[in-house]
């Protein structure tokens, strides 16, 4: 597993290369969702089929989700105790795609800190079958995680689980970018 570590305002920022529904110590893992909660392909599809089908029950009254929203679940068989299903938008239909995705990240969060969660793990929301562009979406991404961290008081460790190293990398050159290095 590939890492990388910044520290900002009490916040470990930690990319990662790696399996999203692999992540013990974190308290919770977000899922790329799709608006009907449902498990699906991809994050969301590897999530449902980890945590089991209780996570599905729990998720039905939920829906559906706009771009943008998210909400909490237990974690069910995962390791992790809780799920946050973000939405993210398709990219070239739901506009304004880059302040959705942003949205996602703000909201996720919001729901941690809400919850007095110390830790959360992130996908590369919308980078899927949604089409986002890596590159852009590290940037947006890492931009509102950035922006909040010194609103954080619960979350220590925000870290991106990531694909491979082509996602991984797209990530550090967004980092380097937005830290001014």
């Amino acid at each position: 597993m590939s890492s990388d570590e910044v520290r900002l305002e009490g916040v470990t920022l930690s990319l990662v290369v790696g399996d999203i529904v692999d992540q013990t110590g974190i308290d919770a893992v977000v899922n790329a969702a799709n608006a009907a909660l449902s498990p699906g392909g991809g994050v969301a599809g590897a999530i449902h089929r980890t945590a089991g089908p209780g996570l599905a029950e729990e998720c039905w009254p939920l829906a559906p989700i706009t771009p943008g929203q998210a909400v909490i679940t237990g974690g069910h068989h995962l390791p992790n105790p809780y799920v946050i299903h973000c939405l993210g938008p398709i990219y070239g239909r739901d506009r304004p795609e880059n302040e959705l995705l942003a949205q996602c990240y703000r909201h996720a969060l919001e729901l941690a800190e809400r919850h007095r969660l110390q830790s959360v793990a992130f996908p590369a929301i919308s980078t899927g079958a949604f089409g986002y562009p890596i590159e852009a979406a590290a940037s947006v991404a890492l931009g509102a995680v950035l922006a909040m961290a010194g609103q954080l008081q619960a979350i220590r460790l925000v870290r991106f689980v990531l694909a491979d190293t082509r996602a991984l990398e797209a990530h550090r050159k967004a980092l380097r970018g937005l830290m001014g290095d």
